[in-house]
């Protein structure tokens, strides 16, 4: 029997009078995807990962050559829920106060007022993020992980709801430096953003020239969000069932990792807790209040692919994360009824 005619145990009752409005909800996401989807013409895998890690509070790492709307679509995604949007273009010259802020002497009050950096918004661009040194980098761990900023020994809390999306080009190496480790991690999701197809590049090149999208851009979209809104289907994601058999086999599948020859760097913990996250938004974003072994399967690379390194011989052999990481999956047997 195959993995989508999994039916979750009963024990996870959600019924009750605390219990979210999932059509209610279901509705909201069709019309928020709708929206983008008119946007960023092509692109609708994109799109729902990056509305999967919006739902599950995530960051996104997107990587993709210039030109493919990376840009767009985080402007497309501020607008339709009303939130507030800033983009930091990385370059080798960037110091850490230019991202989080930095306090200044005020000399007409005598004491050190508090600037606060482009850090300070619901979504923001890290654009071309590998292109400053890792000092600066590191200027977004904090901020990423706890969502505040400490400036001159007081922690500043940043918007809600907050969400990191960074750019790379995975083509130009030249002047770049690679994100370490540790910044990688805190990345729920890594997208990959590719070329459209004929028809949806046809159709790109018509909205755009004819100046559609950017008239788009300037109106709120039919059905946009508030920000209360938004955090209220944030809040829904931890209530979505999860049957303790679908928990098991994500955490089996992370740990398949951890085994593998073809790996010289496995996933950690991080990477099972971001795909329970991942896979619970995946299935609100299915219109359904229950996870399927399915939901975690679709998202187990979108979470691992920044998360692990290839050994040499697969390096040489051509193989890419996903391809490797694919092969893992396979031997990884999903829960069936």
């Amino acid at each position: 029997m195959s993995d989508t005619t999994y039916q979750p145990e009963q024990q996870h009752p959600l019924a009750g009078s605390d219990s979210p409005d999932w059509k209610t909800a279901s509705a909201q996401l069709t019309l928020l995807r709708s929206a983008i989807n008119r946007l960023l013409i092509g692109q609708e895998a994109v799109v729902d990962q990056v509305l999967i890690a919006l739902l599950a509070s995530g960051h996104v790492l997107l990587e993709g050559v210039p030109g493919l709307g990376k840009t767009l679509l985080v402007r497309a995604l501020a607008n339709c829920f009303g939130g507030s949007f800033r983009r930091i273009q990385f370059t080798p010259d960037l110091m850490p106060a230019d991202v989080t802020g930095h306090a200044i002497f005020d000399m007409a009050k005598s004491r050190f007022e508090v600037r606060r950096g482009p850090v300070f918004t619901n979504l923001l661009l890290a654009d071309e993020i590998n292109r400053a040194p890792a000092k600066t980098q590191a200027a977004l761990l904090e901020v990423m992980q706890e969502k505040q900023v400490t400036i001159d020994g007081e922690a500043l809390p940043v918007p809600k709801p907050f969400m990191v999306l960074a750019t790379q080009n995975p083509i130009e190496q030249e002047g770049t430096y690679p994100l370490p480790e540790a910044e990688l991690d805190r990345f729920l999701l890594k997208v990959v953003i590719d070329f459209p197809s004929l028809d949806a590049e046809l159709k790109l090149a018509a909205a755009a020239s004819g100046g559609r999208i950017e008239k788009q851009l300037q109106q709120p979209p039919a059905g946009q969000m508030t920000l209360e809104q938004l955090q209220q289907l944030q809040d829904t994601i931890p209530q979505i069932a999860l049957d303790q058999q679908v928990l098991d086999y994500a955490v089996r599948l992370v740990r398949a990792t951890r085994e593998a020859s073809q790996l010289r760097r496995a996933a950690g913990p991080r990477a099972s807790i971001g795909l329970l996250q991942a896979a619970r938004a995946q299935a609100l974003l299915a219109g359904r209040e229950f996870v399927l072994p399915d939901d975690v399967k679709a998202m187990a690379i979108p979470v691992m692919r920044h998360r692990v390194g290839l050994s040499p011989d697969m390096e040489i052999d051509g193989e890419t994360p996903d391809s490797v990481l694919a092969q893992i999956i396979d031997t990884v047997e999903a829960p069936r009824l």
